[in-house]
This record gives structure tokens, C-alpha cells and sequence, in this order.
């Protein structure tokens, strides 16, 4: 049996379905473990560990959020390819990046006709 997401070799019996994928145990714990950008759970706990640490702005962020931020900082409302392709990440790692600044409330998505944008709050 081969991954339909990573192509790698798995015995039948170590495969899981998920998304209509026929997917290994490594990707499958990667997609359930991945962060969600619209979890209100997420926003408050990241809002009150944000507010013991005394963050404001990007403090606490690692290097590729802050980027990611800046970036949107500097094009205003940005499609998500074009954010993806500077940061020169696949689309499930800047979700994974991106639901962070949303947790923090620094940065939102939201959809225009068919497109989604990215941008600051």
C-alpha cells in the first residue's frame, strides 16, 4: 500500500483514512494534530498566556511568523498562494503557521469571491 499523501511504502494494516485518503500513521498524525486557525478555545488561552508573559505585538513569535506578519504589515491584504509562495511554504504549513497570528489576534483570513486573503487585524 503507498501513502496518498507522502507516497511512502505502509502495510495495510498501518493506514488510516482521512480526508478521502488512503494516508500512513506519519501523515495522519500530522493532519489531527495540526492547528486550526478558527478555534475560540485556541484564541482565548493564546490571549491569556500572551497577557502573563506581558507579549504585546509580535513579542513571542518565532522568526517565521514574524515574517509572515511583516509581510502582510507591508501588502496589506494578501492571497494566500502569494503568502505561501514567499514564504516559500506548502499550504498545510502556513496554515499551521498562520493559525497562530490568528490565535494571537494579530492577523485574519477571510474569503473574496473565490479567493482567500490574509491580512492584518
Amino acid at each position: 500500500m503507498r501513502c496518498e499523501k507522502c507516497q511512502a511504502d505502509v502495510a495495510n494494516e498501518d493506514t488510516f483514512q482521512y480526508g478521502g485518503q488512503t494516508i500512513c500513521e506519519d501523515c495522519y498524525i500530522e493532519a489531527m494534530s495540526r492547528p486550526q486557525p478558527c478555534d475560540p478555545g485556541a484564541v482565548s488561552a493564546a490571549r491569556a498566556a500572551r497577557e502573563l508573559q506581558g507579549h504585546k505585538g509580535i513579542e513571542g513569535l518565532t522568526p517565521i511568523q514574524k515574517k509572515i506578519y511583516n509581510f502582510l504589515k507591508e501588502k496589506g491584504k494578501v492571497p494566500r498562494e502569494e503568502l505561501a509562495k514567499y514564504m516559500q511554504l506548502t499550504p498545510e504549513e502556513l496554515q499551521g503557521q498562520f493559525a497562530v497570528l490568528r490565535h494571537c489576534e494579530l492577523a485574519r483570513g477571510f474569503k473574496e469571491g473565490n479567493k482567500i486573503y490574509f491580512t492584518l487585524m
